[in-house]
């Protein structure tokens, strides 16, 4: 009575055994045709593929390793700035005990931070996305739509969205007297420099040369910290007023949604749990993004201290950076995108959402007390 069930099963596992098969066969086959034909070559020829072989080899080494390898993470180094102990905020002169001594003004924390996330990304680490071996995909697929080896480049794009945002605000408002004076050259060039293509290399298709993008983020961060000199020598502006960080606040905010809205249309309408090949990069532009925004915020603080302390925004914007520090506690070794209501699968997307949302809204709550 239990043949016909037992043979049913059977069945199955053997169409399951013979699928795998298939797809090993046919993952092999390009080596093993590839092998036939390197056995029935003459020596000059063996030793020139053998030669490319092993260049290959040592390249793809060591872009695996420049993938899986952060250097200068830290979701805390913020306190390295010792923001607190700053009693002015950025452009203030500061005091000095010698009146002929040249005068000297408060360098911009939202600069230096700025700065020193691209120093993060394009000199302690190498720039992923601009990597040939980046752009050649996995046997032409783009490395975003598999599971492997796009983490790093994900997270270094999410930072370089808070970047680009941050350096924009600078040329546009906080740099400027209400918008009226000159717009500051270096803040210029960095701006430029910051929103060049991020996978650019020296050569690209159709065959042209130009800059690599690391090349044109390390402009930016020269560009960024030569007018933090001058600043601090005085010779610049920063315009730390109420409507500056209002509108500061409100695209920042704006930027957040947007990245909140993908996570949702990700999270609601692919529940691939382990299996979704796009939920990792989803999941590490987000935590680039919230990774430079928690720097880059804790720093504005300092600056626009006397609008923090005249509108009473201490308990509120401290609010504000414990949610985007709590999000950075997510460090899941394995993306899933799961259904919400799984039991199996986690929902990470719908996890690391909820913490963006909240931070999100703090930031909302506070931009709306700047505007009363």
């Amino acid at each position: 009575m239990l043949d016909p069930i037992i043979q049913f099963f059977q069945n199955i596992f053997s169409a399951i055994g013979r699928g795998i098969g298939y797809v090993i066969a046919w993952i092999l086959f390009p080596f093993l045709s590839a092998g036939r034909w390197y056995a029935s070559r003459g020596m000059i020829i063996k030793a020139v593929v053998g030669l490319i072989v092993v260049l290959l080899f040592i390249a793809y080494a060591h872009f695996i390793y420049q993938t899986q390898v952060w250097y200068g993470f830290n979701p805390d180094r913020v306190a390295d700035y010792k923001l607190a102990a700053r009693t002015l905020p950025a452009g203030a002169p500061l005091p000095g005990e010698d009146a002929a001594a040249p005068k000297k003004c408060q360098p911009s924390a939202i600069v230096e931070v700025t700065a020193d996330l691209i120093d993060m990304e394009v000199n302690q680490n190498s720039w992923i996305t601009q990597a040939p071996l980046y752009k050649m995909g996995l046997f032409g697929i783009d490395w975003d739509n598999t599971p492997w080896l796009d983490n790093k480049a994900s997270f270094q794009r999410g930072v370089n969205q808070a970047v680009r945002r941050t350096t924009v605000e600078l040329v546009d408002r906080l740099a400027r007297v209400r918008g009226t004076s000159g717009i500051n050259a270096k803040l210029q060039v960095a701006r430029s420099a910051t929103l060049y293509d991020e996978t650019a290399w020296y050569f690209n298709f159709p065959f042209s040369i130009r800059d690599p993008a690391s090349k044109q983020f390390n402009i930016a961060m020269n560009n960024l910290r030569d007018f933090n000199t001058e600043l601090g020598n005085c010779q610049s502006i920063f315009d730390g007023r109420t409507d500056n960080l209002l509108q500061f606040m409100d695209n920042i905010a704006n930027d957040l949604g947007n990245t909140s809205s993908i996570l949702t249309q990700r999270s609601q309408n692919y529940n691939a749990g382990w299996f979704d090949t796009r939920a990792d990069d989803r999941f590490w532009f987000t935590f680039g993004q919230i990774y430079g925004y928690y720097s880059i915020l804790s720093a504005a603080r300092a600056d626009f201290a006397p609008v923090v302390k005249e509108k009473n925004l201490g308990a509120l914007w401290q609010q504000m950076l414990d949610r985007l520090r709590a999000s950075l506690k997510i460090q899941p070794v394995i993306i899933s995108n799961g259904a919400e209501d799984g039991w199996i699968m986690p929902t990470h997307l719908a996890t690391q959402g909820f913490y963006l949302l909240n931070a999100r809204n703090t930031i909302v709550d506070i931009r709306d007390v700047l505007d009363r």
